[in-house]
């Protein structure tokens, strides 16, 4: 009987001691209350004992996260309302103060990153919004980094992840953009333009510094018709004949006037 109650009471001791062996993943830390107050600091990774039920452990991850914000209406500065949503990468560095400091900081977080995207959002244009995502990104990191310090978990990035706009005012916004295309193909034509005038003009110049040059030119107009085969041949008609025959238009004008 002693021998059956002894075998009975060394097989409930080792049950119990193999219960309490806990195995922790390389990425996982124990937090240990023990006998309700916080142990001094995280057990893991590997082997650990909890001994219940003086010993309760919370698990806790280490790896990163990502946790995605419900879409927001936002209204922005210039009064368009959109609808916004985003992604926020975390990470906790402190188990300790993750499991103490606040009950569940994964629904904290999501909760702080709702208000603080309709607040900032709120303070800026559509335009800047569109354009300057980046820098919205980071200010937006930046005041959730400094919510969730207090509780061990470091908010290691946020994209603004999709912004639904009003059917109205994509129909204005292409209507911008096609304007603004039309626009700049006005302003490349008239530069365009005003190159070959510059460029006729210098031509021009340098055409009359010789004046055997013109000559050559019509020369060369020739060759390039002939080249054609064509059976019609336009041969250029020097401008300074037609001034010589206006000149004795207008002095035989002028004897018949003076008779």
């Amino acid at each position: 009987m002693p021998f059956s109650f002894g075998f009975i009471a060394a097989a409930i001791i080792l049950l119990y001691l193999l219960s309490s062996i806990k195995i922790l993943a390389e990425y996982e830390r124990g937090v240990i209350f023990r006998l309700g107050r916080l142990y001094e600091r995280a057990k893991g990774p590997g082997i650990i004992l909890v001994f219940a039920p003086i010993d309760r452990m919370v698990r806790v991850s280490l790896r990163q996260e990502a946790m995605e914000v419900p879409p927001q209406d936002i209204i922005t500065r210039d009064n368009v309302t959109l609808k916004v949503n985003a992604v926020i990468f975390l990470r906790v560095i402190d188990p300790r103060r993750a499991v103490n400091e606040v009950s569940n900081y994964m629904y904290q977080t999501s909760q702080f990153a709702q208000t603080t995207l309709r607040s900032v959002l709120g303070e800026v244009d559509l335009d800047e919004l569109l354009a300057h995502r980046d820098k919205i990104n980071l200010r937006l990191q930046t005041i959730l980094d400094q919510h969730t310090d207090p509780w061990g978990v470091k908010v290691t990035n946020v994209e603004v992840k999709q912004v639904d706009l009003p059917e109205t005012m994509l129909r204005a916004m292409a209507k911008q953009a096609e304007a603004e295309r039309e626009k700049r193909a006005k302003i490349i034509h008239a530069e365009g333009e005003f190159a070959a005038s510059q460029r006729l003009t210098d031509a021009a110049h340098q055409l009359a510094t010789e004046p055997m040059t013109i000559q050559l030119r019509y020369l060369q107009t020739l060759t390039e018709i002939g080249v054609e085969k064509n059976t019609t041949i336009v041969f250029p008609l020097p401008l300074d004949l037609l001034d010589a025959f206006r000149g004795i238009a207008d002095r035989m004008n002028n004897q018949a006037g003076a008779k």
